[in-house]
């Protein structure tokens, strides 16, 4: 590794699986000191384990302000400063517009976008001047698929408040910027389905995307560390697509 992120303190919220674990393993062999939040203990603890570095787990429902409240009085404590905030945490439920019901409809928004924009909001204190916000967004914000449509809302506004954040900040020159992955090997795609469907679904999307394959959670991370590092010192307000060119056709 390159230590691009060497000295840096980050928060990975929805740190115990997928992308968030990824980008973790990643954050913490470039350097970093990083904190992960998750909903369940028994599966941060599994992260924490797995990472084995410079790691604190703290158990988070990033909807829930009070959660929130306790993880930055616990990074405060810790480490007294974020240098950077990757809101990752966000659920995926689909429906098409016929069947979506009130309840669907209230935890996307609660969980994907309220608790986003307060997990931001909270870690303002903390974050230094010249630090780095980056957004999981997701490529259905720019692309229509079948029983998508709530979740995809979600995930558009999110790519609305990097734009509107980094004008905010522009005095602090805290750079937001928003990462769309595309089709991804993880938990919440699989969604619970048996193997033989998995690797269908995996194989039908692979026909359709430009470079051949599904995505890995290291392709996002690898890219989360280049938006939070230096090397992306003038990239801001920017919806990076990571799906194989997907989007694109």
């Amino acid at each position: 590794m390159t230590h691009q992120l060497l000295g840096k303190v980050a928060l990975i919220t929805g740190g115990s699986s997928g992308l968030g674990l990824a980008t973790a393993k990643r954050f913490v062999a470039e350097g970093a000191s990083v904190f992960i939040t998750g909903r369940r203990q028994d599966e941060l603890d599994k992260a924490v384990a797995e990472i084995a570095g410079d790691i604190t787990a703290v158990q988070a429902d990033s909807s829930n302000l009070a959660d929130l409240d306790r993880l930055y009085e616990t990074i405060a404590v810790k480490k007294g400063r974020l240098d950077i905030v990757f809101a990752n945490a966000g659920i995926l439920e689909k429906g098409a517009v016929g069947d979506i019901s009130e309840d669907s409809v209230d935890r996307l928004f609660d969980i994907n976008v309220k608790g986003l924009v307060f997990t931001v909001q909270k870690a303002l204190p903390l974050l230094v001047d010249g630090g780095a916000i980056l957004l999981t967004s997701s490529m259905v914000a720019s692309k229509g698929l079948p029983g998508n449509s709530i979740y995809a809302a979600t995930k558009a506004s999110i790519r609305s408040l990097a734009r509107g954040w980094m004008v905010d900040l522009k005095s602090r020159r805290i750079r937001v910027n928003a990462i769309s992955p595309g089709a991804i090997e993880t938990p919440g795609l699989k969604g619970g389905a048996d193997a033989d469907a998995v690797q269908g679904m995996f194989d039908h999307f692979a026909s359709l995307i430009p470079a051949g394959r599904v995505g890995e959670p290291d392709d996002i991370a690898k890219v989360a560390v280049f938006l939070a590092s230096d090397n992306a010192s003038y990239i801001n307000g920017a919806d990076i697509a990571v799906d194989g060119g997907w989007t694109q056709v």
